[in-house]
């Protein structure tokens, strides 16, 4: 479904616009101004944005500039009154599709917004660079980033091959996803996708696991078992956790790959196959190898063609993508019609590093449904530890560093926010034996007096202050621009009896 953002100062005529199509299927969202409207655009997912010409704090104009900068594959249409008919053709050379003249009439609105999709849908399907794969399920492979592009070209590459793939990532990148996206779009793809988790097999068990075993080849094999090397003869294995199998192992497994065949447990027999091998590993393999860990012939063996995953924080333009189609996969599970992300909560998303990767968005976007009881993930239906980390973040820790060779504090003067110019940093150690003295610039931590949340309640409150001089006192701006939640703001201001007003 098509997600489409209304932008105008005039409340009635983005009413009607927004009834006229919702009553046609599409999604719709709503923007006061230019200024809004592209704050929605950066915090949502768009396919296309109807913008009014003349609007304060940002023109229809100016608000395509923005929106063409940040994506140019949204789709932008102009509406207009007849007297700047010209504004709407200089708006069309700075990329918009058309433009749509008021009063508007609902069946000219639909039909160009249809015929503006349909155009995008098109040439989306012809230019887009990055090959679409077949995957089991009808799972997706999620990606517009270049680094994410780039994998999509060699994974092209690779699956017409049949050589040996070693796959290399932080855990939860997706490594298994592009083993299934080598095999399902290859030649071995009507034949089977057998995986192994080396990590998860006891010691004991991994040759028997790999090879399979005669009856009676060791306590408790009461019947012949075909290891997963014969179970997938003819298709993929995909060996993941690569790096944690044994040394004694490794050998046999580096012998199984050159030649083609194996010994069961407990055999005499030889079983030959023909198999493609597929690894996968979140460990720096080259360290293992210096110390002995993992052999060089076995490495060099698997690593023919490498794939390198980038972790999520370095693909961040993707996050949106992922988070929608997370949004659609759990409103299916979970019976539910979210339809959205506010601004706040994608600024949380986008702001997280994600040491988990895809898998904790996953989670995160998982949590926000059982929390959520309404069409719209906010950040207080997030975790708690995503706001944490974005408060953390967004300021610097004020004081001094502890060098634990000397057990001395180093002097250094840290930076705590910068708001129109003007730097609040911490210097010496206040001398009147407050926690803090607050100064023209800011205020200092005294470091005689360590207590953490007194100091961290202090320094919020000093941060809002000069957040809120900054931006004058405006309550959006202030959440915006400093990346707190504007719940989490007006909560905060609360607590510490500031009044907004005062900065105005």
């Amino acid at each position: 479904m098509f997600r489409v953002l209304v932008v105008d100062d005039d409340a009635d005529l983005r009413l009607s616009v927004a009834s006229a199509l919702s009553e046609n299927n599409y999604l719709v969202d709503q923007a006061a101004d230019g200024e809004e409207g592209v704050t929605r655009v950066k915090a949502g997912h768009y396919d296309l944005v109807l913008l009014d010409v003349n609007m304060p704090r940002m023109t229809g104009l100016q608000a395509l500039k923005e929106v063409k900068a940040y994506d140019p594959s949204i789709s932008v249409i102009i509406l207009t009154a007849c007297s700047n008919v010209r504004d709407a053709v200089e708006a069309t050379k700075e990329g918009a599709y058309n433009y749509l003249e008021k009063p508007i009439k609902a069946e000219n609105l639909v039909y160009l917004v249809d015929k503006a999709l349909k155009a995008k849908h098109m040439v989306r399907n012809i230019s887009f660079s990055a090959p679409v794969f077949k995957l089991p399920g009808g799972t997706d492979f999620i990606g517009q980033s270049n680094e994410m592009k780039r994998i999509f070209s060699v994974i092209d590459k690779l699956s017409r091959v049949d050589t040996a793939v070693l796959i290399r990532g932080e855990s939860g990148t997706g490594k298994e996803l592009v083993a299934q996206a080598l095999h399902f779009n290859g030649p071995r793809k009507d034949n089977r996708f057998v995986t192994i988790n080396c990590s998860a097999i006891p010691e004991t068990l991994i040759e028997s696991e790999f090879f399979g075993h005669e009856k009676g080849a060791f306590t408790g094999a009461d019947s012949r078992k075909i290891g997963k090397f014969q179970y997938a003869d003819g298709g993929t294995l995909f060996l993941d956790e690569i790096g944690d199998i044994s040394a004694a192992m490794q050998v046999k497994l580096l012998r199984a790959l050159q030649e083609k065949k194996f010994t069961p447990v407990g055999s005499n027999r030889e079983v030959e196959v023909n198999l493609r091998i597929v690894a996968a590993t979140n460990r720096n393999l080259e360290d293992m190898i210096k110390k002995n860990e993992f052999r060089e012939d076995l490495f060099y063996r698997l690593n023919v063609l490498p794939i390198q995953l980038p972790p999520l924080r370095d693909r961040k333009n993707d996050i949106e993508a992922l988070t929608h189609h997370f949004i659609d996969k759990f409103n299916q599970q979970h019976h539910k019609n979210i339809t959205n992300v506010s601004p706040q909560a994608m600024t949380l998303l986008k702001a997280h590093s994600w040491p988990g990767n895809i898998r904790e968005l996953e989670n995160v976007i998982e949590h926000a449904f059982v929390i959520e009881s309404g069409n719209e993930i906010t950040p207080e239906s997030l975790p708690e530890t995503l706001s944490l980390c974005a408060e953390l973040k967004g300021s610097s820790v004020a004081g001094r560093i502890f060098d634990e060779k000397s057990d001395d504090f180093d002097d250094v003067d840290i930076p705590l926010i910068h708001a129109q110019g003007q730097i609040l940093s911490a210097g010496n150690a206040a001398s009147n034996g407050s926690i803090y003295s607050k100064e023209a610039s800011g205020f200092t931590l005294d470091i005689n007096r360590l207590d953490f949340q007194a100091n961290k309640e202090e320094f919020e409150r000093q941060f809002l202050i000069s957040a809120l001089k900054a931006f004058k006192g405006r309550i959006n701006q202030t959440a915006l621009h400093a990346n707190i939640p504007k719940k989490t703001l007006l909560r905060k201001l609360e607590k510490y009896g500031i009044n907004a007003r005062d900065y105005v």
